[in-house]
């Protein structure tokens, strides 16, 4: 007999699953058995929901039965006795749902989950592929898909990332008040990641991922619903809102890329930039702004405006000025170069751009050809200005954007031979 899988179902699971393995962890001290035991947990749900309903402590049913299986396993491993008396005795003490402050305070484990994730011992890679696989529920596959690269690499990676947790002995608790901040600090950085691969991809031939912008977000509102005055979440949060509110408006009907200043902006969401405009304004109240603060303000200035022609370059390019003095980061000097451009004009904009060819971190980036080639155009040096497009298209991996800067460049070279 074959039975429709109700999608709503799907995402109940995927929203109590890291609130489960959060309890179930720091039952257990076992990332990776507990991990299992959830997954297992999982798919017993998801094969017994459909015709049985589901319960009405979704997340008491899927612990009982997660530490049902671990109480299995570890009743097959002798040498690991006390801690089968440990679950054991758990099992016997609870009823039908765990206690207050267990399953109960899932948000609160969820976000022990991804402090765990993101922690510094672990690599930026890693801490992205873990923070997707326990927290926000993708497949390897998934996250491997996302990252172009093969599964067997992802496994590998997410498997080496547990047992880092497990060898470091990182306690499952969410961090101490010293410990917040270089904690918080990481976590941060990683939902930035994750939200940009999803809003803009660094390869492959799609244009965005909503599945990884999407969790970005809500793990970022998660993340402020614990800190509501933290200026740096705040301002996080208002970045992810603020650029994601184009979204609809960066492709054609065609799935071409569509960049900013030819953007349909009745398709903006305007919601969206006003919560995040609002964010902004709060993020900026209290103490010097940090870099996610900044580029969110950036990121208004540009949604407020009605044309692209209307927007306050001058403003962007005091915003830039303010960031690239507290973040040494070429691709912030570059962005500051397109908006010096804006105010000073192209030729005065060359210069900056070609400095950057000496910096390391960014010489070789299509990025860079790309502006260079943007900004020939507009001085109407079109022999220099198709080649500059043509190096960029041959450096990035993004299938749409290589398709835009080919075009460019057989656009201009076109025109240029009439």
């Amino acid at each position: 007999m074959t039975t429709t899988f109700d999608p709503r179902l799907g995402h109940l699971l995927r929203d109590v699953a890291p609130q489960v393995l959060g309890v179930v962890a720091r039952r257990h001290d076992d990332f990776a058995a507990a991990e299992d035991a959830v997954q297992e947990a999982l798919i017993a749900a998801a094969a017994q929901w459909p015709e049985s309903g589901i319960p009405s402590n979704p997340k008491g049913w899927l612990y009982h039965v997660a530490m049902r299986r671990l109480t299995d396993e570890v009743r097959n491993d002798m040498a690991r006795r006390r801690r089968e008396e440990s679950v054991a005795a758990e099992l016997s003490t609870t009823t039908a749902a765990p206690t207050n402050g267990d399953v109960a305070s899932g948000e609160d484990d969820t976000l022990v989950l991804l402090y765990m994730c993101c922690h510094p011992a672990l690599t930026g890679p890693s801490s992205i592929a873990l923070t997707l696989r326990a927290v926000g529920g993708l497949t390897t596959a998934e996250i491997a898909n996302a990252f172009l690269v093969p599964e067997a690499t992802m496994a590998q990676r997410i498997s080496r990332a547990k047992q880092t947790i497990k060898s470091s002995k990182i306690p499952f608790s969410l961090p101490t008040e010293s410990e917040r901040a270089t904690r918080l600090t990481s976590v941060l950085h990683v939902l930035y990641l994750i939200f940009n691969e999803g809003y803009a991809p660094s390869g492959g031939a799609a244009l965005n991922r909503t599945d990884l912008s999407n969790e970005a977000i809500r793990l970022t509102r998660l993340v402020r619903e614990a800190l509501p005055t933290n200026a740096d979440v705040t301002g996080l949060l208002a970045l992810m809102l603020l650029t994601d509110a184009r979204r609809a408006a960066r492709a054609t009907p065609d799935g071409e890329l569509v960049p900013l200043d030819e953007q349909d902006r009745s398709l903006w969401d305007r919601a969206l930039i006003a919560e995040g405009v609002s964010l902004v304004e709060a993020a900026l109240s209290g103490r010097p702004p940090g870099p996610y603060q900044l580029q969110a303000a950036i990121a208004a200035v540009h949604d407020e405006a009605p044309r692209a022609e209307d927007t306050d370059w001058p403003q962007i390019l005091a915003l830039y000025d303010v960031l690239l003095g507290i973040a040494d980061n070429p691709m912030v000097a570059l962005n500051r170069a397109i908006a010096f451009a804006m105010v000073h004009g192209p030729a005065a904009a060359l210069p900056l751009v070609d400095a950057l060819d000496e910096d390391s971190r960014i010489a070789g980036h299509y990025r860079l050809d790309a502006v260079r080639g943007h900004l020939l155009e507009r001085l109407g040096d079109i022999e220099r200005a198709v080649p500059a497009y043509r190096a960029a298209a041959q450096r990035t991996t993004s299938t749409p954007e290589k398709n835009y800067l080919l075009m460019k460049a057989a656009k201009l070279a076109l025109e240029h031979s009439r």
